[in-house]
C-alpha cells in the first residue's frame, strides 16, 4: 500500500468488526475525509465469522426473537455519530422476500424457507443470522468504498489469520513515531497505522486442571470435552447408550443437547395432551446433568405487556451514580450499585403486577409513593410488599432468583429430579403464559440496567472486589435471568427427561477423576446422588485468558510484553481476570498500563465492558455506543497523522 495513505487492520472481522466499520462510515464526514485503507483479517465469513458462521447444525438456533435482533445504531443509542437506522433480523427477511432489499445471493432452498416462515417472535437459526451478518458486513463495506460524498476507501478483506503484530519506526506518526506491520499465517505481511483485535470469542490453551482431567481420560479410555464453543467439538466418541456427565446448564448446554439428540437422529413430538415426547433413534447417550444452581437458564418470555412497557430505569440514573461518585473515591458494586438495580428491577415488576388488580391490594399511585421512599433492602420495604401483594409466591426475591435451591437438601436422586422438573414447568409457566407480564418487566427492567452500566459507572471507579462482581456475578445472573434459551428448548429438556435419557444431579454439582476406577464421579453438595461415567463435558465456553489464548495473534501480543491481563489487588492478592487490559478509549494498554500506541482492542476477551456484538432495537444499546466511540477515536487519530508531514522515509517510499 501507498505509505502516503493511512492504513487500519483489524484482527478478525465478526459482528463487532462490521459494527465499527459501519460507524467509520458513519462519522467520517467532519472528521476524517482522506484516502483510506482497511484491512480485515478474518479465516471464515466477514461479517458473520467464526461463532455465527453459516457452516453449523441448522437446529442451531439464536436465543433471541428475531424482532429482537439489530446491528443498525438506531435513534435511541446515545452517542456522537448519527443514528444509522436500518432493518433488523426480521425486517431485513421480509425485505429481501418483497424484494426490496437486493444486495443478496441467491439463498439456499432451506434459507428461502426459513425466510418464508419467519416472524419477529421466532427464534431464528444460526445459519440465517449469518446471513444477515455478511449482508450488514457487505452493506458497511459499501458504505466505505462508495460513500456519498466522494471520499472513498479501500476495504480489502484476507481470508487468513493473524500472527504477530510488529512495531515498526516511522518519523511524522502521530502515535510515537510508530507503524505496525501484520504477520499472516499465509506468510503475507500488512503495514498499518492502527490496529484493532476485535476477535469475539476465543479459544484458550488447556490451564493445568483441563490438562490433568484430558490425560486421566486419555489413559482410561474416557472422553473429556473441556469449555468450548459447543459446536465445535467432535462428539463422535460418545456411544448409543453411554451414561456422560454434563457440568454447565445454560446455552451451551441447550446446543449440547441438541448435537447429542436430534442431531443424532432422535425427535419431538407434540402430545395430544400436551407436552412433547422424544422418539429416540437409538444413538443417544444418557446424560447426568448439573451446575452450580442446578437448573437451566430461564425461558425466553412470549408474555406481552398488560400495562405500560418498562421505561428507563428510575433509581439507577446518571444523577444518582454522580451523586454516589461525588462522594466516595471508590464505588462497591454490592454496597452502592446492586440496591439501585434490585430497586430497578422490583418497580418494574410490581408496576406490571398492578395490571392485574386481583392480585394486589390498594392503587399503584399509594405503592409507588411509599416504594418511591424505601430502600430496597429494608424491613419496610418487605412489609408494603407483604401489604400489597398477598400471595407470597407473586413476590419478587431476587435472591431466590438467584440460588433457587439455596438451603435445600435433597433425600435421594428422585427428590433431585422432582424439584428441578417443577422448577421447570413453573419458570415455562411464569414466562410463557399471557398472565403474567410481570416477568417480562422484570426482564427489560434488567436489560436496560445491563446496557446503562457501562455508561453510568466508570469501571476504574470501581474497587477490584466490584470490578470481579461486575464481570462475574453480575453477568452471570443477567444471563441466568435474561439470556435463556427459547421456551420449547425447556419443554424439549423435560421431554428427554421423561424418555429418562436425561437426569439431573441438581445444584452444587461437583466432579472428580477416580483413579481406582479410572471413571469421572459427579455429585452434588445438597444431595446424596453419586455416578460415574466414562464421558465429561464440561458445557461452558472457555474462561478468557490472553495468557493462554489460542489465537496466535493474542498470544504474541502477551508474549512479547505489548499487552497484558487486567489484574486485581483483591483481599486474597492480585487477582488476573483473564481479559485484555484496555483503556476507556479501547488502547491496549501494557502491563506499566500505559496506552500501546496504534493498536486498540475490543470484545468480551478485553476488560471492557463488553456486551456483545448486536442487540435489541430501540434499547440504546451499550455495543453500538462501544463501536461510535471507537469509530470516532480511530478517525481522529487518522485526521492527526494526515495533518503530519511526511518523513523522509515515509517520501522515500510514496
Amino acid at each position: 500500500m501507498p505509505a502516503d495513505i493511512p492504513a487500519v487492520v483489524f484482527i478478525g472481522g465478526g459482528p463487532r468488526t462490521a459494527g465499527v466499520l459501519e460507524r467509520l462510515a458513519a462519522n467520517r464526514p467532519g472528521l476524517f475525509d482522506g484516502p483510506l485503507a482497511i484491512h480485515v483479517v478474518e479465516p471464515h465469513k466477514p461479517g458473520s465469522g467464526r461463532i455465527w458462521r453459516y457452516d453449523q447444525t441448522p437446529g442451531l438456533l439464536l436465543n433471541s426473537m428475531a424482532g429482537d435482533i439489530t446491528m443498525f445504531t438506531d435513534g435511541s443509542v446515545v452517542c456522537e455519530g448519527p443514528a444509522a437506522d436500518g432493518p433488523g433480523l426480521s425486517g431485513w427477511a421480509a425485505g429481501v422476500l418483497d424484494g426490496s432489499i437486493r444486495d443478496v445471493p441467491a439463498f439456499e432452498p432451506h434459507i428461502v424457507e426459513q425466510l418464508h416462515a419467519l416472524t419477529p417472535a421466532s427464534f431464528p437459526t444460526r445459519q440465517l443470522q449469518s446471513k444477515y451478518l455478511e449482508w450488514f458486513f457487505r452493506r458497511a463495506v459499501a458504505a466505505l468504498v462508495s460513500p456519498a460524498d466522494g471520499s472513498a476507501a479501500t476495504v480489502t478483506v484476507h481470508q487468513d489469520t493473524a500472527t504477530a503484530v510488529e512495531p515498526v519506526s516511522v518519523g511524522g506518526s502521530p502515535d510515537g513515531g510508530v507503524r505496525h506491520r501484520v504477520r499472516l499465517a499465509s506468510g503475507a505481511v500488512l503495514e498499518a497505522d492502527l490496529v484493532v483485535y476485535s476477535l469475539g470469542h476465543t479459544d484458550t490453551r488447556p490451564d493445568a486442571e483441563t490438562a490433568r482431567l484430558s490425560d486421566f481420560a486419555a489413559r482410561h479410555g474416557g472422553f473429556h470435552a473441556a469449555p468450548s464453543y459447543t459446536t465445535d467439538v467432535d462428539y463422535s466418541p460418545i456411544g448409543p447408550g453411554q451414561d456422560v456427565i454434563v457440568a454447565g446448564m445454560g446455552l451451551a448446554f441447550v446446543d449440547l443437547l441438541v448435537l447429542l439428540f436430534e442431531g443424532r437422529g432422535g425427535r419431538f413430538e407434540e402430545q395430544p395432551v400436551g407436552g412433547l415426547r422424544y422418539v429416540p433413534s437409538g444413538a443417544e447417550p444418557r446424560v447426568w446433568a448439573g451446575s452450580r444452581r442446578g437448573v437451566p437458564f430461564h425461558s425466553k418470555i412470549s408474555s406481552t405487556f398488560r400495562g405500560e412497557p418498562t421505561g428507563a430505569p428510575r433509581y439507577f440514573t446518571a444523577d444518582a451514580v454522580g451523586t454516589l461518585l461525588a462522594a466516595h473515591d471508590e464505588l462497591d458494586f454490592r454496597a452502592h450499585l446492586w440496591p439501585l438495580i434490585a430497586k430497578d428491577a422490583g418497580h418494574a415488576y410490581y408496576r406490571e403486577l398492578f395490571a392485574y388488580p386481583e392480585r394486589v391490594n390498594g392503587s399503584w399511585a399509594e405503592f409507588e409513593e411509599s416504594f418511591d421512599a424505601l430502600d430496597w433492602y429494608s424491613h419496610a420495604r418487605e412489609e408494603l410488599v407483604a401489604r400489597t401483594v398477598p400471595d407470597p409466591a407473586l413476590r419478587l426475591d431476587l435472591e431466590a432468583l438467584d440460588q433457587p435451591f439455596s438451603g435445600c437438601a435433597f433425600a435421594d436422586s428422585e427428590a433431585v429430579q422432582q424439584a428441578v422438573v417443577k422448577y421447570i414447568r413453573r419458570d415455562l409457566a411464569l414466562r410463557t403464559s399471557p398472565d403474567h407480564s410481570e416477568t417480562l418487566a422484570l426482564f427489560m427492567a434488567l436489560l436496560k440496567v445491563y446496557m446503562d452500566l457501562g455508561r453510568l459507572v466508570p469501571q476504574e471507579r470501581l474497587n477490584s472486589r466490584s470490578q470481579q462482581a461486575v464481570h462475574g456475578w453480575w453477568h452471570g445472573f443477567f444471563s441466568f435471568v435474561d439470556s435463556g434459551p427459547p421456551p420449547h428448548r425447556l419443554r424439549e429438556i423435560l421431554a428427554l427427561h421423561d424418555a429418562g435419557l436425561l437426569q439431573f444431579l441438581g445444584p452444587g454439582m461437583w466432579v472428580r477423576p477416580d483413579e481406582a476406577s479410572g471413571r469421572f464421579v459427579a455429585g452434588s453438595f445438597q444431595s446424596p446422588v453419586l455416578v460415574e461415567a466414562a464421558a465429561y463435558i464440561e458445557a461452558r465456553l472457555p474462561a478468557p485468558s490472553v495468557e493462554r489464548s489460542a489465537n496466535p495473534a493474542l498470544v504474541d501480543l502477551h508474549d512479547a510484553g505489548r499487552g497484558t491481563e487486567q489484574r486485581l489487588l483483591t483481599a486474597d492478592g492480585p487477582h488476573s481476570t483473564g481479559k485484555l487490559l484496555v483503556s476507556g478509549s479501547f488502547e491496549v494498554l501494557t502491563p506499566s498500563g500505559s496506552p500501546q500506541p496504534g493498536l486498540f482492542a475490543v470484545g468480551p476477551w478485553t476488560s471492557g465492558w463488553g456486551a456483545g456484538a448486536f442487540a435489541r432495537p430501540n434499547t440504546n444499546a451499550a455495543p453500538f455506543r462501544e463501536n461510535d466511540a471507537l469509530a470516532r477515536t480511530i478517525l481522529g487519530r487518522l485526521g492527526a497523522l494526515a495533518a503530519l508531514p511526511l518523513s523522509p522515509a515515509q517520501l522515500a517510499r510514496s
